[in-house]
């Protein structure tokens, strides 16, 4: 049996390199893609607006406070996807095998591979080449024997990186990896894990499979492989789809009930129209709400019958909402989807995201 070969293809900075190619004039200045309002959020950032402290999802005000000479250009995702498709054409030359993360990341297994290229850096060094000479952009690449590590080499030396792991050195590699950088350790399992001792994947590793599964259910099964360099997880060119769900940012925050119960209705509507479109049926229903302070909270519900209809969504909705505290914390959107879909629902999709129902860019 062939030892895989896998590579993380990550672009560096996307929308604003995109942005700053398109415009010469943008070329080395700090740049935040997004809207520059009260209620904008920072979509991307170029390099050197990151040197500021600028991150996506930053509000636009504290962006414009770490920097001030941040300029703001709205997104295009029209032609960002029209560049990801061109990524991926490039892509297919090499390999039919590729998983798609967004749009401007992806796996790709080039185990067997179209020019017969022998070693999987060969092609990744000329993958990128092939990005900047063809397209102008900049990616960065990772390569191993599996997902999770050909994911950490990618990021291991951005922007323009290619970092490969080779199985004989996974193991000291991992040792020394900080906690946060493991797939699926956010800020509030890696401030859990810095509770119990954990800070790198050689404290992971002393820890027994049963331990990690106590403390952190079905993922302490992936942290425990992956503390030993094991990801069995194939590269997935489709996905059936999972959920189906869209949100709405508010004009204003607003706590009163019957503001909200409106904005939900809203909401609920546009639920139901893409429920329909899809014809998805599901029978979990969660309700995402986000306060003005950017923190937020997801509630949801399972029940027996399908939701599709307003007659039974909205009541369940409301139901979710009145566990959510809001008189302290003004609510500056809202979302609802539906997902555990039935068994036999076969219907292959590309992966389901949130999507946006107000301007672009102003959540992301």
């Amino acid at each position: 049996m062939h030892e895989r070969k896998i590579i993380h293809i990550d672009m560096d900075a996307f929308y604003a390199s995109v942005e700053q190619r398109d415009n010469p004039d943008l070329r080395g200045r700090p740049l935040a893609v997004g809207h520059a309002g009260e209620r904008g959020v920072v979509a991307a950032a170029s390099y050197e607006a990151r040197r500021y402290g600028v991150r996506s999802a930053m509000s636009s005000l504290k962006a414009m406070r770490l920097c001030p000479d941040l300029i703001f250009v709205p997104g295009r995702m029209e032609v960002y996807k029209e560049v990801s498709y061109q990524i991926h054409e490039i892509f297919h030359e090499y390999t039919d095998v590729i998983e798609p993360l967004a749009l401007d990341e992806a796996f790709l297994d080039v185990t067997v591979n179209k020019p017969g290229i022998l070693l999987a850096v060969d092609i990744a060094r000329e993958i990128k080449q092939r990005i900047r000479k063809e397209l102008g952009l900049v990616a960065s690449a990772g390569v191993s024997y599996n997902k999770f590590l050909a994911k950490i080499a990618s990021d291991y030396r951005k922007p323009n990186g290619l970092c490969t792991i080779h199985p004989d050195q996974a193991l000291d590699f991992i040792a020394r990896l900080p906690i946060e950088s493991f797939w699926g350790v956010g800020p509030v399992t890696a401030k859990r894990m810095h509770a119990l001792g954990i800070h790198d994947g050689r404290h992971l590793r002393a820890w027994s499979l049963e331990g990690l599964v106590r403390e952190f259910g079905k993922a302490g099964r992936l942290y425990y492989d992956f503390s030993r360099g094991i990801d069995l997880r194939p590269v997935e060119t489709v996905r059936v789809r999972k959920s189906i769900g869209c949100e709405r940012t508010l004009e204003r925050d607003i706590d009163r009930r019957s503001s909200i119960v409106i904005e939900l209705y809203h909401t609920a509507v546009e639920l139901i129209d893409r429920l329909k479109a899809k014809d998805f049926r599901g029978n979990t229903l969660t309700l995402k709400v986000k306060f003005h302070d950017f923190t937020q909270i997801t509630r949801s519900v399972t029940q027996e019958k399908e939701l599709t209809t307003m007659d039974v969504i909205l009541p369940l909705a409301k139901k979710l909402l009145a566990d959510v505290s809001y008189e302290e914390r003004p609510i500056r959107l809202l979302g609802l989807s539906v997902s555990n879909p039935r068994e036999d629902d076969k219907e292959v999709l590309p992966h389901t995201t949130w999507e946006q129902l107000t301007l672009p860019f102003e959540e992301e």
